[in-house]
């Protein structure tokens, strides 16, 4: 199964941006074990970041029409893109939300996000682990529809 993980504004910057937050991991290094992780178990894991909201909205809806996988880290936009929540709302195949940090125990805008309502399910706090859960799940999803 196809699995875009697309990673929103300013995780580009890890490694580098808030390390008592986010850890040191690189996004490269993130890229690196999501690939790692994804052939491990079977799927076919595209790794992609981006700061621009319309290039995601882009790479949604081409998940969409493919019925791809998604394992999505919003970042901000998840506090207030509708735009981003209804592209979100297209996707056929699985979605997986996930922050790095809890967002329940940080700045009070963060505890919420437009984009959980319609996730297949939301993985916070527990650091770049999180990815690595989430594509477990899509490879047990995928294997239980087989």
């Amino acid at each position: 199964m196809k699995v875009y993980v697309l990673n929103g504004p300013n995780l580009g910057r890890l490694g580098t941006r808030q390390p008592e937050v986010y850890g040191s991991t690189t996004h490269a290094d993130l890229a690196e074990l999501c690939a790692r992780v994804g052939k491990e178990r079977g799927l076919d894991v595209e790794v992609r970041q981006t700061d621009a909201e319309h290039e995601m909205l882009g790479w949604l809806h081409a998940a969409a029409d493919e019925g791809a996988a998604v394992v999505l880290n919003p970042g901000a936009w998840s506090h207030y893109s509708y735009a981003l929540r209804d592209a979100c709302a297209l996707l056929r195949g699985p979605l997986v939300e996930v922050h790095i940090s809890n967002i329940h125990a940080r700045e009070e805008f963060r505890h919420h996000s437009v984009v959980s309502a319609v996730a297949t399910g939301v993985i916070c706090g527990l650091g770049i682990d999180g990815y690595r859960l989430a594509l477990d799940h899509v490879a047990a999803r995928t294997a239980s529809e087989a």
